[in-house]
């Protein structure tokens, strides 16, 4: 077997029996009894979960920050560094690329690749195009063992439509007050007099299409924050949402009412065991989890978003045993049933694989098209098949983030 490989695989495979049959030595024989390291989400979340608990700062970032308080970039540029210091003898790289920019991809392929160069890495992935260049052999799981792909592209692809009905209309429109749904007029923020933003002038109406894009770090969550509504720097800001002047008396759940929001940190939030069906009634309330009896209006609306994502027929199945990528659909149905007047999906793609971006694509792309709902995608991958109207490009500076229209 040749010294680096990658494990193609998909959301079906599980992924933590793989890891652990990795680091136990029973999968790839050569590697018994060495010493090996995990680069993951999952070894991050464990350690969050140790400074959460015990206050324990294991693995500090760049600027001393903890993981909690970190951004995804930070923490993987200070896991990776903190395995190497561990000196392991080989390395299992997992979901490599995830919320990270380009040049934050470009600098952890020469982090691997230099690595490559004294332990064997062992590379796991979802996704073709995120193989690492040095890699030449590839496998996917079958049963107890990993036997090779002779050719990674050849690979079948989800190619058949997966929405046929059309999207369900809402039970009733949401009130605004203007077409122009966020509107920054050079907008500033700074935290302990570091400059984070500078003058950023953007606007979106509604139905509008858009692309948010720049480095880590470049601002995007603060901007995200300023239009969640939950940001307090965006008071003595000349920011108009959904028509009305931030800070002349409306509230924060005033705006949460007219914005969708999904990230693929949500995941990680919804641990109950509900249903899907009461997971997307809940959007109704905006709650996490269902206290409030449903009137047959919103069941039945609940029921045609179930019918769209072909899970009708599993509406009583518990949402912690679906996929990630089945879970993010439901989120997103979950966000949508009340057709807010905004809809942001913040690094949704994140973990999925390649038919799950194909799917999720497809979905994103109807609402676009067959609502009234703007929707704001935020994300460093460029996902092939998915149309924005347009592009906001933030642009890193010492003086705080510029922003450019780039259509």
């Amino acid at each position: 077997m040749n010294k680096h490989i990658a494990i193609y695989i998909s959301n079906k495979d599980d992924k933590k029996s793989l890891i652990k049959e990795i680091l136990c030595g029973n999968l790839i024989e050569r590697l018994n009894g060495l010493k090996g390291d995990l680069f993951s989400e999952l070894t991050i979340n464990k350690f969050i979960e140790e400074e959460k608990r015990h206050g324990r700062f294991d693995v500090a970032t760049a600027n001393r920050h903890s993981l909690t308080k970190s951004s995804e970039g930070e923490r993987k540029k200070a896991l990776i560094k903190h395995i190497i210091a561990n000196n392991p003898e080989y390395l299992i790289a997992d979901n490599v690329f995830g919320n990270l920019d380009i040049q934050s991809q470009e600098d952890i392929v020469h982090t691997l690749e230099d690595l490559s160069k004294s332990i064997p890495i062992i590379q796991i992935t979802n996704r073709k195009k995120d193989i690492l260049p040095f890699i030449t052999a590839v496998f996917r799981p079958k049963g107890k063992f990993i036997i090779p792909i002779e050719n990674v592209d050849s690979m079948p692809q989800n190619s058949r439509q997966n929405f046929i009905q059309d999207l369900p209309k809402p039970l009733e429109k949401v009130a605004v007050e203007s077409d122009s749904l966020v509107k920054f007029d050079n907008v500033s923020v700074s935290y302990l007099d570091k400059p984070i933003i500078k003058d950023i002038c953007w606007e979106i109406k509604a139905g509008e299409f858009w692309h948010l894009i720049g480095p880590n770090g470049s601002g995007k969550s603060t901007i995200l924050s300023l239009i969640s509504g939950d940001n307090p720097k965006a008071f003595n800001q000349d920011i108009h949402l959904f028509g009305i002047k931030k800070g002349s008396g409306e509230s924060v759940w005033d705006i949460k009412k007219k914005v969708g929001y999904f990230t693929s940190e949500m995941l990680q939030g919804f641990k109950r065991s509900d249903t899907i069906e009461r997971m997307i009634i809940s959007g109704f309330y905006d709650s996490v989890g269902l206290y409030k009896y449903p009137n047959e209006s919103q069941i039945a609306t609940a029921h045609q978003w179930l019918k769209l994502l072909n899970m009708f027929d599993i509406k009583n199945r518990n949402f912690q045993t679906l996929s990630s990528g089945h879970k993010r659909l439901v989120l997103i149905a979950r966000a949508m049933v009340k057709h807010p007047p905004l809809l942001i999906l913040d690094e949704p793609t994140n973990g999925l694989d390649d038919n799950d971006v194909v799917i999720f694509t497809e979905l994103i792309n109807k609402i676009a098209k067959e609502s009234d709902t703007a929707v704001l995608y935020v994300s460093h991958s460029q996902e092939i098949g998915l149309t924005p109207d347009f592009v906001y490009e933030l642009k890193n500076a010492e003086t705080g983030s510029t922003g450019i229209c780039v259509n």
